[in-house]
């Protein structure tokens, strides 16, 4: 089957190479020439331009968005549009808003063409382990693009699905990566904690791989972290700086709206936040106020 590709960064590279070996054709456009080039030398077809990715696929056109949320998958689409014809398949598998893919897809049915969300998980490990699907949009283009589907999975029929109406795909992995966001918090506070424990001497690295078998805390993500700490177990050059792509803000926003209560993702949330705060004014005005009632040491510069 051939697919387009619009986004040929690490994961949309690495999703290319993962259809090329199970026999699929991608069609590969990205304004890096770089990265056309590369996909080009692994066997698939490399284009400079949105005109030449169209042209190159024949029959009903599937194309792939790999591109940042927001105004640059918009901005994509209303170029696409002028390039495809009834029936064709639009596909998002970034981190968009939800609401913005059940917008979308109002937008591009009416004007005769199909558009399906993806939250696609898996990373720059997707090659080797297979990425983790969760599709929104109707049944006609879902089941049309089954085959780069079962191709992009763990397995044919393991690690993605349907899973509901335009929007679904992109609102539940929203949710996963808010999941994550607890799940790592509560990896890095207990590693912290033994850490800190400076009498026992604990091997923090060792400790990693004794839970990675057997225990009900083993997952993939500590699977990673033991990785990590065995690479660098001081973490000595990392600066506590820790981004948020989007996800997690979002997720915390809807369970506002729907009145659930959901304290660890947004604890989670509020603690990235403050790893970029510089010279933290918050910590600053407590100890001031300590000093006031209290006449507690403040510490200064």
């Amino acid at each position: 089957m051939q697919l387009g590709m619009i986004g040929l960064g690490k994961m949309g590279g690495n999703m290319a190479e993962r259809l090329r070996l199970a026999g699929h054709q991608v069609v590969g456009f990205d304004f890096s020439a770089d990265a056309v080039a590369k996909l080009t030398a692994t066997g698939n077809v490399g284009v400079s331009s949105l005109e030449d990715l169209a042209e190159q696929l024949k029959g009903r056109k599937a194309i792939w968005i790999m591109v940042p949320q927001g105004k640059p998958v918009d901005d994509t689409i209303a170029k696409l549009e002028a390039l495809i014809g009834p029936g064709d398949i639009l596909i998002d598998g970034g981190n968009s808003n939800y609401k913005d893919s059940q917008r979308r897809h109002t937008e591009v049915t009416a004007k005769g063409f199909q558009f399906v969300d993806v939250g696609t998980s898996g990373g720059v490990w997707g090659l080797k382990e297979g990425y983790s699907m969760m599709i929104g949009g109707d049944k006609d283009p879902v089941d049309y693009l089954q085959p780069i589907f079962e191709a992009l999975a763990p397995a044919k029929d393991l690690g993605w699905g349907h899973v509901g109406p335009a929007g679904a795909g992109h609102f539940v992995k929203m949710v996963h990566n808010g999941i994550e966001y607890g799940m790592m918090q509560a990896y890095a506070e207990g590693f912290t904690i033994m850490e800190t424990k400076k009498e026992l001497g604990l091997d923090l690295p060792q400790i990693s791989q004794i839970w990675r078998y057997g225990s009900v805390v083993r997952s993939w993500l500590l699977d990673l972290t033991a990785d990590a700490l065995a690479k660098n177990p001081t973490l000595d050059g990392l600066e506590a700086f820790v981004e948020d792509s989007g996800e997690g803000r979002w997720t915390v926003i809807e369970a506002i709206d729907l009145n659930v209560s959901a304290p660890i993702i947004t604890e989670s949330l509020m603690r990235r936040i403050r790893s970029r705060e510089q010279n933290n004014f918050t910590d600053r005005m407590l100890a001031i106020m300590r000093n006031e009632f209290g006449g507690h040491a403040v510490k200064k510069d």
